[in-house]
């Protein structure tokens, strides 16, 4: 009897506390975190192709051609490269057409998944399987990426048999592409090579051998195609002492835009910044200073929720604001909206722009013209 009297209570109290916290889980599933039914709603085999991709472009050998086109209202544009990939050695990159400088340099790369965009792509999209094709003549399987509403955001082409990512692309919520990039043609055969047979042609004002510096670069690319990325890669606590010093470091931007990676450049006064949902990539170059308006000639100049964005478009897209003594330079892969939208949407004083430009604005804005 006794023990009846004990334990009833403790049993309400058990069913009580299971009860709410039942109650709690369902609550969560209905109006929660939609990120975490989006992660349930992936598929984990798709997954599994992305992510055994990431591992193949580390150890397949390969060498092809490879382009990259964005498409901005009705104009294309594109720039095609030879390509060559021995492990352990990287990948070089041939002479192109279209000009510039292969965009992977400024950009994330638009053929490859890492682990950290993986992460962002699953938290942001569903990952499904579609049905196989072929690409450059290969059997591939497909993987896409949609929205909640059910439509595709991207999709990937990946290699069946090597498991290496052929060809990738973005599409806008109307349902056109805006990027597309991969293999036009591939050999899993890999001759050796001089030293520099894949070099790039020094780009216009840059004398052979020298070194170019484009706005937003971050990387150093040589006239002999290689390229040397910014060592300087910050960690939480670095950022954190960024942050604490005044620099202007976001976690995330409009558009599910969630910071994955942030660099510092060697004369310490240029940090880069890069984001991701997953499928578009945006770099920030932070730098101190104020900057000129003459200095952006040519630039057209817009205003985005009363703040002056400098832009422009061709194969990428850019854009330029400032404010509170730093500058700020967007460089995207994605539409020109995202990149207009994220300069604006940076920490802005209310006055006007200087009239002094920085150091380091002036080094990343007028060496050289990628427009010319």
């Amino acid at each position: 009897m006794i023990a009846r009297t004990v334990t009833r209570p403790g049993r309400r109290r058990s069913v009580l506390v299971c009860g709410l916290a039942g109650l709690l889980a369902l609550a969560a599933a209905l109006s929660g975190d939609p990120a975490a039914t989006r992660r349930a709603r992936s598929d984990p085999g798709a997954v599994g192709l992305l992510r055994a991709a990431a591992d193949a472009a580390r150890r397949v050998p390969y060498e092809g051609r490879r382009f990259f086109t964005t498409w901005n209202r009705s104009r294309s544009s594109t720039f095609s490269a030879a390509v060559s990939h021995t492990p352990g050695d990287g990948v070089r990159y041939g002479s192109g057409t279209g000009g510039g400088i292969w965009p992977a340099h400024t950009v994330q790369d638009t053929a490859a998944v890492t682990r950290a965009t993986l992460d962002l792509l699953t938290r942001n999209y569903s990952v499904i399987r579609a049905a196989d094709t072929a690409v450059c003549g290969r059997r591939a399987r497909v993987v896409e990426a949609r929205r909640e509403d059910g439509s595709p955001a991207g999709r990937f082409w990946v290699d069946a048999e090597t498991g290496l990512m052929l060809r990738r692309e973005l599409i806008d919520a109307t349902g056109r592409r805006v990027v597309a990039a991969g293999f036009s043609e591939i050999s899993y055969t890999v001759p050796a090579k001089e030293p520099g047979s894949y070099g790039l042609g020094a780009p216009r004002g840059v004398p052979p051998g020298g070194t170019a510096r484009l706005p937003g670069l971050a990387e150093t690319t040589s006239a002999t195609g290689t390229a040397t990325v910014w060592d300087d890669r910050l960690d939480r606590a670095e950022l954190a002492g960024l942050r604490d010093e005044g620099w202007p470091v976001p976690r995330d931007l409009p558009g599910r835009l969630s910071l994955h990676d942030a660099r510092r450049d060697s004369v310490g006064d240029t940090v880069h910044l890069s984001y991701s949902d997953g499928l578009a990539a945006v770099s920030v170059f932070v730098q101190r200073g104020t900057l000129d308006q003459r200095v952006m000639s040519g630039w057209q100049r817009v205003v985005r929720h009363g703040r002056t964005v400098f832009r422009r478009e061709s194969l990428r897209r850019w854009a330029v604001s400032a404010g509170d003594g730093y500058v700020y330079t967007v460089l995207t892969d994605a539409p020109q909206g995202t990149a207009d939208t994220v300069a604006a949407s940076l920490p802005h004083e209310t006055t006007s722009f200087g009239t002094r430009v920085s150091r380091g604005a002036r080094r990343l804005l007028s060496t050289v013209n990628p427009f010319d």
